[in-house]
């Protein structure tokens, strides 16, 4: 169990994994379990002592912890989730100096399932990829659905496939970029599991988070998920071509973001039109600017 997020020990698996460990079905192993039971949500929030507002609000996020597993102890759940990400870490940094050696900008994209994430990745690679060369690690617990869409854009992508788990970590992105052995000087985009709460715990070496929040979501998504907002340096309202349909507030879900991150970012986007989209590719070069600058190489070559 991944006592961060709760998610089960189910096997990862990578595409093309299996053509080089000689092993079927390529399944890489990236957490380490200690036999606990993983936490259900359906727990008696009086049994552990949580705080609420009257009967009909439960809170299991009052203590240490920041979260409650049933015959676990708050020290016990700090300890193995210090275990837990300082393994991650690791990788993670291991991750981080291939990225600043070869010059790559690596894009966390994250978001909750059906933000629009993926078709607004296939139409930024529309236009980025004619001038850069792109990469894509696609995340979800299962199909290729999403890394046949990128690759039917020219550009190259793997398929993770986490099984029970609800995110990338540092493991599998190593193992990915092994496979997609990237060229100097492009840009990687990691498109995470479909999980507001799970990957804002997770670095992965990359460079920036960016979250994704389509405007069907509601203002609020930003103050009921804080720690990803907090984690990501840019966000992207999509589908703002259903703003005439729709009650929704860009200012407020704006200003939400920034009462996490008051350092965050906003873009206004829409996959569908095309609203906004040179606007988030220039942000893209900008941060490629910034990864290329301690590069004497190719920095140089720009």
């Amino acid at each position: 169990m991944c006592t961060v997020c709760g998610c089960g020990p189910g096997e990862t698996r990578i595409e093309g994994a299996e053509k080089r460990n000689g092993k079927a079905g390529g399944a890489v192993h990236s957490h380490d379990h200690d036999g606990h039971t993983p936490a259900h949500h359906h727990h008696d929030a009086h049994d552990h002592g949580a705080a609420g507002h009257g009967h009909d609000h439960h809170h299991y996020g009052t203590g240490p912890a920041g979260t409650s597993v049933p015959g676990m102890s708050q020290a016990r759940l700090i300890q193995l989730e210090q275990d837990i990400l300082s393994k991650n870490n690791g990788y993670a940094d291991r991750n981080r100096q291939v990225f600043a050696d070869k010059g790559i900008l690596a894009l966390n994209l994250v978001s909750s399932p059906g933000s629009g994430k993926t078709t607004l990745l296939v139409e930024t690679l529309k236009r980025y990829a004619q001038t850069r060369q792109c990469y894509v690690i696609e995340g979800d617990q299962q199909t290729a659905n999403d890394a046949d869409r990128i690759r039917a854009t020219g550009v190259p992508a793997i398929q993770i496939n986490t099984g029970k788990g609800c995110h990338l970590d540092g493991h599998m992105v190593g193992h990915a970029l092994d496979h997609l052995a990237p060229d100097d000087g492009s840009c990687i985009f990691i498109e995470n599991v479909g999980n507001l709460v799970c990957p804002a715990a997770f670095d992965l070496g990359e460079a920036h988070k960016v979250a994704i929040l389509s405007v069907t979501e509601g203002e609020d998504k930003p103050l009921k998920y804080p720690d990803m907002f907090a984690a990501a340096d840019l966000m992207l309202l999509n589908k703002v071509d259903l703003l005439p349909h729709l009650d929704f507030d860009v200012s407020t879900a704006i200003d939400n973001a920034r009462k996490i991150n008051p350092n965050i970012k906003a873009l206004s986007v829409s996959a569908r039109t095309g609203h906004g989209i040179d606007h988030w590719i220039s942000w893209i070069d900008a941060a490629r600017i910034m990864q290329l600058a301690g590069h004497p190489v190719l920095n140089a070559a720009e």
